[in-house]
């Protein structure tokens, strides 16, 4: 059984487990004079047996699901014959690639030698055993779980403050996991991060201005040293995003002001619902737009006034991208505005002040650090699109400030490094957690430098 299909029977037989012991709980009531005379109501025995469960079987789910797919790799790769046992982790991951590829039917069986066919079987066959042995375990373990909850139960028994304990655990257990995953993918990037120095010179990657990561397979061939420089990376990604946010920012800040203090209800009903449609159109939508539309446009009025531009240029590319957040800033920025008291309106408009000057004196200075931090969302959401860049700007890693021209943005390198099959232990592999964690490193300090700014002016307003 599938692990999607395991889940939503767990969730089943957990609601079974509800019924029964809110059932059972009402069965011992009624003897004794109704259910008054329980510690706690029916409800919280009934969820006392859920939780009695679910909780250990989605336990023996998730860490069967976790660590499945390395133990039968480590199977499968050690049943291997001796000779083509991989040397290295990057040879791993491809012959482990080519052998998956075989089990799902991707490549025949007879493009490759006869023990990766073999070891393919292998493979199929551990997995089937795997989902068989799963689901017997997971069922087995849903069903004694909430059978022993269900037989514990008594009319002295306090469910109530068992099932928030459990719940309390339950809430601290999902904290932790957010904790733990954002400090898992901090360590994981910066590990390959640090073997991709042992490679490439840090100074190099830092400082250096040519970006050309297509290294050679042999010594002998031509390119066989790539250049691995950042800086025209981020200095496409910077002008990408400062042209997005001239264009976002201005008007979905002046948007957000006009429908909350100026526009009717009725002109605000149709306008807001519209406006809010552009954050659901897909991206490469966008991608599609400024390719074919918005990059020749440019093109075309360029070569009219005598400027040379590329068919592809960060102009276009940073234009659809700010069309495409003007719902973040504008929708953000209406909510903090409306968030302002009326009474500050109030007092305003009382002492004689005009509904601009209290716009300008009043409200916004009041609404400034929500609408700093609308506006430090919409910078993440700016540096972090990769399909209008490559539909609109390109590939080429261009060390430039115009913006006619060409240009490419860490996050596009990123997906063309880690996209088809290919050694891992590469330094053009690795140079893709090298620009994560460098992006990563800006958009900390990113939002280092506008918590400041949040918090001089919230200290001066609230």
């Amino acid at each position: 059984m599938q692990p999607a299909n395991l889940l939503l029977l767990t969730l089943v037989l957990a609601i079974v487990a509800y019924w029964l012991g809110y059932a059972r709980s009402r069965s011992l009531a009624m003897p004794l004079g109704g259910i008054r005379h329980l510690k706690s109501l029916p409800f919280y025995y009934g969820a006392r047996a859920a939780l009695w469960s679910g909780i250990p079987a989605l336990i023996v789910l998730g860490l069967w699901a976790a660590f499945q797919g390395k133990v039968i790799q480590m199977i499968v790769i050690g049943g291997l014959p001796e000779g083509i046992i991989p040397a290295t982790d990057g040879e791993a991951s491809l012959l482990l690639s080519k052998i998956s590829n075989v089990a799902s039917g991707a490549l025949p069986p007879g493009f490759v030698e006869a023990p990766i066919a073999e070891a393919a079987e292998r493979l199929q066959a551990l997995r089937t055993q795997s989902r068989f042995l799963m689901s017997g375990l997971v069922i087995s373990v849903a069903v004694l779980a909430g059978f022993l909850g269900w037989l514990r139960i008594r009319p002295r028994l306090n469910a109530r403050s068992q099932v928030e304990s459990i719940l309390k655990w339950v809430f601290f257990a999902c904290a932790a996991l957010a904790i733990l995953t954002t400090v898992g993918i901090i360590f994981s990037v910066a590990f390959e991060t640090f073997r991709f120095f042992g490679k490439v010179p840090f100074t190099e990657f830092i400082f250096g201005s040519h970006w050309s990561p297509q290294t050679a397979l042999r010594a002998d061939q031509v390119a066989s040293q790539g250049a691995f420089g950042m800086i025209p990376l981020f200095t496409g990604t910077l002008l990408i995003s400062a042209i997005a946010m001239v264009v976002a920012v201005p008007v979905g800040l002046l948007s957000a002001i006009y429908l909350s203090e100026y526009a009717g209800r009725k002109v605000r009903g149709v306008v807001k619902p519209l406006l809010e449609m552009l954050a659901g159109i897909p991206t490469v939508v966008y991608g599609f737009f400024a390719a074919l539309t918005v990059a020749p446009f440019i093109s075309d009025l360029a070569a009219s006034m005598g400027i040379e531009a590329s068919s592809q240029s960060a102009l276009a590319a940073g234009a659809v991208m700010g069309i495409m957040i003007i719902p973040f800033v504008s929708s953000l920025s209406d909510d903090v505005i409306n968030a302002v008291p009326q009474a500050m309106r109030d007092g305003s408009l009382a002492l004689g002040a005009t509904q601009s000057e209290t716009m300008k004196k009043v409200i916004f200075p009041a609404a400034l650090p929500g609408i700093m931090g609308g506006i430090l969302l919409a910078v993440s959401r700016a540096i972090g699109e990769t399909m209008i860049v490559v539909m609109a700007a390109g590939l080429a890693a261009n060390l430039t400030a115009n913006p006619l021209e060409t240009v490419t943005t860490v996050t596009v390198q990123i997906v063309t490094l880690l996209t088809g099959d290919q050694e891992f232990d590469s330094a053009k592999t690795l140079a893709a957690f090298a620009l994560g964690a460098m992006l990563f490193l800006a958009t900390l300090l990113l939002n280092v430098i506008a918590l400041k700014i949040v918090r001089k002016y919230r200290e001066q307003y609230d």
